[in-house]
């Protein structure tokens, strides 16, 4: 960690914007949709076209620079995890790559010794030491870099990361937005919407690190990016814990119902703005080597491994108590009830007007299904975990396609999927089918027990 402050702050228009725009617990290339085989690059199977060190490459009419690191050792073999790491305001990609004053330990924000030669890093450098990424330059800069990585490199496609800090922070933000089917996931400390964030609807794993007593850019401007993939994933909305003031402590919550390979998890600790936490200090120099943060954002990463994925501890979501009768479900938005019509196995079901028939009363079982007398449960159609896959009623085998969250907030989530009970199109009328949804607080995903 650098002597020298690292919080400089974000440049004066847009920290302006981003002030006046105004939590979470462990609980415990265009190619990749979710965990899947590597994929490998034009750059396997010859020897490597670039080195490690400081390179230029033009990129919309600029020369642009970036530091970059190959694995020691590098078999052009084998596809590489490709780690970009960018720099805060009036910081440089030497910054970066060097490790400032804790050197190689605290190298790419400490994940470059963690991955012990496991993976490419990048260190691209920000026209004028920052990410203003005017008319889409700067995301322009990131495709440059990866379609050169990649002719020239072994790169695994399903393994593209990017994190940064504070402006570095908001430029990781904006690849989240605008390259969510080219990274697969982002990690922002201390960060605001500062790049932009062009598109910004589609589903990334993302991981947001902020501190409570952060006075450059609030804790509620990472609040609000981290809820925007909340959204975006279809996780379980909450209200997640965060450390006490004072209490020099930080505490990582993963969300829970959301989309399969597609988590959010959330970082808060008692401290300023800076993105070397360390417990039992407040001080934004304190040793990067000795930070936390490292540990967090190397094994978030690495839960996409395909070969060994690690699956962080989650918290259930809150479920109201399951009625001890078959009751029948009614649909916030439509007043209609959940019904399954003709009671045959492969039946999508629709919303109907509540009658209380035999194809409406529902039994919580102790296994989560949703069972209607005669065998039959709530099932996902094909046990698919996709946007629009169908709800049926299938013959009861406890499968986790019939596994079913009644939650506190009125929606109902697919425990395989994440996904939320939804009526199609927001439709309200008689035979509206029922689909799985990424959730979004919809009127037309939330039931009650009638």
């Amino acid at each position: 960690m650098p002597r020298r402050r690292l919080v400089v702050g974000v440049v004066a228009g847009v920290a302006g914007l981003v002030l006046a725009m105004s939590g979470v617990a462990l609980a415990a290339g265009q190619s990749t949709t979710g965990v899947g085989p590597l994929a490998s690059t034009a750059g396997c199977g010859k020897a490597p076209a670039l080195t490690s060190g400081s390179h230029t490459i033009s990129s919309g009419g600029q020369n642009r620079s970036y530091i970059l690191r190959i694995p020691d050792n590098y078999d052009y073999n084998r596809p590489y995890k490709l780690i970009f790491g960018f720099h805060w305001n009036g910081g440089t990609a030497g910054d970066v790559d060097s490790g400032g004053t804790s050197g190689y330990p605290w190298s790419y924000y400490g994940v470059r010794a963690l991955a012990n030669n496991s993976a490419i890093f990048v260190a691209p450098q920000g026209n004028g030491n920052g990410w203003a990424n005017p008319n889409g330059q700067d995301l322009t800069f990131v495709d440059d870099m990866v379609r050169t990585f990649e002719a020239g490199l072994c790169v695994d496609t399903t393994q593209r990361y990017a994190m940064g800090f504070s402006y570095g922070g908001g430029m990781s933000y904006a690849l989240a937005c605008a390259r969510a089917t080219v990274f697969r996931a982002v990690a922002v400390y201390s960060g605001a919407n500062l790049s932009g964030c062009n598109g910004g609807t589609q589903p990334i794993a993302y991981l947001g690190i902020h501190g409570l007593r952060d006075g450059t850019l609030p804790i509620s401007a990472g609040r609000s990016l981290r809820d925007q993939f909340v959204r975006n994933n279809g996780c379980t909305p909450q209200s997640p814990p965060e450390p006490a003031q004072g209490s020099l402590t930080h505490v990582v919550t993963y969300y829970s119902g959301c989309r399969a390979g597609y988590p959010v998890a959330w970082a808060a600790f008692d401290g300023p703005h800076a993105p070397n936490a360390v417990d039992g200090t407040a001080d934004p120099f304190a040793p990067g080597e000795r930070s936390w943060t490292q540990a967090v954002v190397w094994r978030f990463f690495t839960q996409f491994d395909g070969t060994t994925p690690t699956n962080p501890p989650t918290t259930p979501p809150p479920t109201t108590p399951p009625p001890t009768s078959a009751r029948q479900l009614a649909g916030e938005q439509s007043g209609r009830c959940v019904t399954a019509p003709g009671q045959s196995s492969g039946t999508q079901v629709q919303l109907q007007d509540c009658a209380g028939q035999s194809g409406q009363l529902w039994t919580a079982t102790s296994g989560r299904q949703l069972q209607l007398a005669g065998n039959l449960c709530l099932d996902a159609s094909g046990a698919g975990t996709a946007n629009g896959t169908a709800v049926i009623v299938w013959a009861c085998n406890g499968q986790p396609n019939q596994q079913w969250n009644v939650n506190a907030n009125g929606t109902v989530t697919g425990v395989q999927s994440g996904l939320c009970l939804d009526a199609n199109g927001q439709g309200t009328a008689n035979g509206t089918r029922l689909v799985l949804w990424s959730c979004n607080g919809g009127a037309n995903q939330r039931w009650s027990w009638r």
